[in-house]
């Protein structure tokens, strides 16, 4: 069995493996939490606490899915709020997990609705016990505008509100940002002035997943309605890993410590996540589909990427893909990778021909007696929807040349 060492260092905490419970429904209790860590997860953002003043009361049903064939959850909805507990519970979770399980991290996501509750929350979660605090300026359904992603748009209100809690807390402290802004950069600047050690990133993303066609009413139906709420699952982790690059292109933020959420169902999800700089990773939608167990099959794909690597430690593969992300006019333009066809694996499906006519620029052509494709390499612009489209790999990159007059000869094709 291949052992590797996948503790981490985040904000001076230290991680036993990268995988911790997000803020979410997976964390909602003292139960949920402590089965958890038995199953190996190495830390837990315990749902998000509220101020006492603030009631939470959810909508029955609240969850939605989107698939795909016969995938389930390629997207997930979910209309619920923050922890519905009472604040003495919630705190009382806090302690009795740490007292529990003194070695396994455990992290406070709090949100209030002005500078006073974001410190007396600080100040609470702190006194029982938590490790690190996460402020939830970004959740996307919360029933008032004094919380939530309408906060995590405002670079200003996110400063002073980090200030406010670093006022009732010495504890490492990271801002969770919204996906749902053009620009994040501001924002995570923001709160690193008002204190915040590191970012979370992302939240769920505003969606509407399906319309009841019949009923003509969104999903989920509540008494006749629906509403707006947060997506997540597979489908928005390209959307995590773009804010993630983006944010450590920010001026002055290239080293900048991230905590990464947002689709992670595979070892080779964290691994992107992680190179793309993320030293911790946040899970809820697979937990969601198959469970705390998951983490087992995370560790070790994991570690046998670290040996492939040719890697000890996991910090040694964080950010390591940044700096190959490039603004698209730096680009070299200079050449086309045309596609290779193996006609011995072509099964004669006809599926590249059809994709290249209908949606490229018709440079397949198709042989009706032997049902074999070609490429015309006058037509072709080297875009491989070809390779996409082809059910059995039949089709690879295939020679390289340089467009007329260019001369710069690509280091990787």
């Amino acid at each position: 069995m291949i052992n590797k060492d996948l503790s981490i260092n985040f904000l001076g905490v230290r991680f036993e493996n990268p995988f911790c419970l997000s803020s979410s429904p997976v964390g909602n209790c003292f139960d949920m939490c402590s089965k958890a860590y038995e199953a190996g997860w190495g830390g837990v953002v315990f749902k998000t606490i509220g101020p006492s003043h603030f009631l939470i009361d959810e909508v029955s049903p609240r969850f939605d899915a989107l698939t795909k064939e016969d995938t389930p959850f390629v997207g997930f909805k979910n209309m619920e709020q923050i922890a519905e507990h009472s604040l003495e519970e919630n705190l009382n979770d806090l302690r009795r997990l740490k007292s529990a399980y003194p070695n396994k991290v455990l992290i406070a996501s709090i949100m209030g609705t002005n500078e006073e509750d974001w410190t007396e929350l600080a100040r609470l979660v702190t006194e029982a016990g938590a490790d690190m605090i996460e402020m939830n300026l970004s959740c996307p359904q919360m029933t008032s505008h004094a919380m939530g992603s309408d906060v995590g748009t405002n670079p200003d209100l996110c400063r002073r509100y980090c200030a406010a809690v670093k006022r009732g807390s010495n504890l490492p402290m990271m801002a969770k940002m919204t996906p749902n802004i053009t620009d994040m950069v501001p924002v995570a600047q923001a709160c690193l002035e008002g204190g915040a050690d590191g970012i979370a990133a992302i939240n769920t993303i505003k969606s509407i997943t399906h319309i009841d066609l019949k009923r003509h009413i969104g999903l989920p139906i509540i008494d006749g309605k629906s509403s707006i709420s947060g997506y997540s699952g597979k489908a928005v982790k390209p959307v995590a890993l773009r804010f993630m690059q983006q944010l450590r292109m920010g001026e002055g933020l290239e080293n900048l410590p991230i905590s990464g959420i947002g689709g992670i169902e595979t070892w080779e999800d964290a691994a992107e996540f992680i190179l793309l700089g993320a030293s911790t990773l946040q899970v809820t939608t697979a937990i969601m589909q198959y469970g705390y167990r998951i983490v087992e099959d995370l560790k070790n794909g994991l570690m046998h990427y670290m040996a492939e690597q040719g890697v000890e430690h996991l910090e040694d593969l964080v950010g390591l893909a940044n700096k190959g992300i490039i603004p698209a006019e730096n680009l070299n333009r200079d050449y086309v990778v045309y596609p290779q066809i193996d006609s011995d694996k072509c099964v004669g499906c006809g599926r590249c021909y059809i994709s290249c006519y209908d949606g490229a620029h018709q440079a397949i052509t198709w042989d009706a007696e032997t049902r074999r494709p070609t490429c015309n390499h006058e037509k072709c612009v080297g875009c491989h929807l070809c390779l996409l489209v082809c059910p059995v790999r039949a089709i690879s990159p295939g020679p390289v040349e340089f467009k007329p007059g260019r001369k710069v000869r690509p280091v990787e094709p």
